[in-house]
């Protein structure tokens, strides 16, 4: 048996034929198994769903309780027509995680995204030792070095300390950087309010169920606040934000964006970003190589971003790559 006779791409997306599933398939199907909730790989409107309990309560937050017929929770490993499945820590974002398949002695292990820096939001990234591997590309140039997450957010605290008169409006997607962002503000020291436009306010309120220490949080719609209170105070909203009239009534903000792409300063540019934090829940680069060598799969499977890169990289060390060209993915959805 082929490798591709167990798991392949197809129109809706990676198809196992033996079990009759597909992984982040990007539209309705009658079984998927979701690698994480974001919405470029969990869609609404599936028969069945299997994915951790995280993922599961994620997408009903966001798409409601009939977001699926059937749901299962992905807490021990299941054998699906002969499959054997199990999911492990991938590292991206709360309920985050890489899928193995085990199936006549073949192990493929379909990554999803994963991030292999410190985040404190989520569980981190489990090395699953398998002979195809399926990883993301979104990252995938060798200009693509992220700086340690302190570092960056040791930036931030900079600049609350050389302009207290000014907010400081950090852009962060809804779900996994928000979260991440307050966690790695605390660490730093931050035990103020952290103010949070309403977008934000479900997913933060689980995380915090889910254990997850964001201190306190305010909401920045607050009617009762001027103004002037929120000089020198941290504000967190969707990156759109910052471009609506809702950013003006904060004080002079400084523009931040917390993105693996505020490393392109044209993007930073581009977007009135002051104070871009490179920051992302991809793996760079070097983890993106570092990742493959540890596992040394037998073939390497490449999709969701940059794929001739790294396809490269794998001619010149001798291993064995395939671009799987999937469409309908993008680079870390502005959520």
């Amino acid at each position: 048996m082929r490798y591709e006779d167990v798991l392949h791409p197809t129109p809706e997306g990676l198809y196992c034929p033996p079990g009759d599933f597909w992984i982040d398939p990007v539209v309705p199907v009658p079984r998927a198994l979701v690698t994480h909730g974001h919405a470029d790989h969990a869609r609404s409107g599936h028969g069945a769903v299997l994915a951790t309990r995280q993922t599961l309560d994620i997408m009903a937050i966001r798409y409601g309780e009939g977001f699926t017929g059937r749901r299962q929770v992905a807490d021990a490993p299941v054998d699906i027509g002969g499959v054997t499945v199990s999911f492990h820590p991938a590292g991206h974002v709360l309920g985050s995680a890489q899928i193995l398949l085990e199936h006549r002695g073949m192990r493929f292990v379909v990554s999803g995204d994963y991030c292999r820096h410190d985040n404190p939001s989520c569980l981190p990234f489990e090395p699953v030792p398998c002979d195809v591997f399926v990883t993301e590309a979104t990252f995938a140039l060798p200009v693509f070095h992220h700086p340690a997450p302190q570092d960056e957010i040791a930036k931030l605290m900079q600049s609350l300390t050389d302009f207290p008169e000014r907010a400081h409006l950090v852009g962060a997607y809804a779900l996994g950087k928000a979260q991440r962002v307050i966690a790695l503000i605390r660490q730093a020291g931050w035990d103020r309010p952290i103010y949070i436009q309403g977008a934000l306010e479900k997913l933060c309120a689980y995380h915090e169920a889910e254990g997850i220490a964001l201190g306190e949080l305010r909401p920045a719609t607050d009617k009762g606040l001027k103004k002037a209170d929120f000089a020198g105070e941290i504000i967190v909203a969707p990156p759109s934000a910052a471009n609506t009239p809702w950013a003006r009534r904060f004080p002079d903000p400084v523009v931040s964006f917390a993105s693996g792409w505020m490393q392109i300063r044209n993007r930073a540019k581009a977007r009135g970003v002051e104070l871009p934090m490179v920051l992302s829940d991809h793996a760079d680069w070097p983890d993106l190589i570092r990742t493959i060598e540890e596992l040394n799969p037998e073939e390497t499977w490449i999709t969701h971003g940059r794929e001739d890169a790294l396809m490269r990289w794998c001619e010149m060390t001798q291993r064995v790559g395939r671009p799987l060209r999937l469409v309908g993915y993008e680079d870390e959805v502005p959520e």
